[in-house]
């Protein structure tokens, strides 16, 4: 099967303050990662926090650009396109950020922020967008009355429900979910995470979830990348990374996820990071592979 998306070599490189006597050196956020995602799968990058996994989210979409690297998504090479080209192929490609209260424009009503991407693209007159709107906040599970409101009216998941409605407003084939749950009281994250199952499974759409919750990941991901410093140290199925991880780090990652009942104890399993090695990925076993 022709993947949906193609990395290859990704590299993102960020050039710090350099000194008096001191010259800028770069710091390579996202160092060599390579992985395809298939049509409607969802495919899942962990990791701790400053691993690089956002920062290549958001090289996926060249909302930072890359430094090198290939990137193609429906066989489009990404990388190659113009400010116009890549302005129209986004509306094959969308994300919905981490932060709900921060995503969305305070001063916009509803209908407006989920309108917009139909204005931008030039798609439809106003009572046919009026009417996509509609159906598309009734998709997410809002009223399509709340059109009329602002977003401070709404709660921390109704707002991540609103970021959905503008993602899919174009009808993209791909989302990138930037931890898209993690800003959420843990009573919402369930609603919001079946929503995300419930809107790939009857759209057919295909999503990268960044995360760093490893038991949802768990739950929900058909295939998952590990990063560590900008590296994917593993990659495969993710019944396989989560019951047969091959790598340290990957072993010493899942050792922290909390265990039930609460109060049992836990083996933690250390990782040394001063042994790590920047290693290429080898086929451990079919489909899983690791950098050992």
């Amino acid at each position: 099967m022709t993947p949906l998306v193609d990395v290859r070599g990704l590299v993102k490189e960020f050039t710090g303050r350099g000194g008096l006597f001191r010259r800028a050196t770069p710091v390579r956020a996202v160092d060599e990662v390579t992985f395809a995602i298939a049509p409607g799968e969802m495919f899942g990058l962990v990791g701790e926090s400053g691993s690089g996994k956002t920062t290549t989210g958001r090289c996926l979409l060249r909302l930072i650009e890359p430094t090198a690297g290939e990137i193609r998504i429906k066989d489009q090479d990404v990388r190659a396109l113009s400010a116009s080209d890549l302005r129209r192929a986004r509306r094959h490609f969308q994300i919905v950020f981490q932060d709900p209260y921060s995503s969305l424009n305070p001063r916009m009503r509803v209908g407006a922020i989920v309108e917009e991407p139909l204005i931008i693209h030039k798609m439809g007159n106003s009572a046919e967008r009026q009417a996509r709107v509609a159906s598309l906040l009734e998709l997410v599970g809002l009223d399509p009355s709340d059109r009329t409101k602002y977003p401070h009216e709404f709660s921390g998941g109704q707002r991540q429900r609103i970021g959905m409605a503008r993602a899919l407003a174009l009808e993209p084939s791909l989302v990138v979910l930037d931890e898209p749950v993690s800003a959420l009281d843990v009573s919402v994250q369930a609603q919001v995470v079946n929503l995300l199952l419930d809107l790939q499974k009857r759209l057919g759409l295909t999503y990268l979830f960044i995360a760093h919750d490893l038991r949802l990941v768990r739950q929900i991901c058909d295939r998952v990348a590990v990063m560590y410093r900008g590296r994917l140290v593993e990659m495969g199925p993710g019944e396989a990374v989560f019951s047969s991880p091959a790598h340290a780090y990957t072993r010493a990652l899942l050792s922290a996820i909390p265990r039930l009942p609460p109060g049992s104890k836990i083996e933690r399993v250390p990782f040394d990071a001063a042994s790590f090695q920047r290693l290429p990925l080898r086929e451990i076993t079919a489909g899983h592979w690791a950098a050992v």
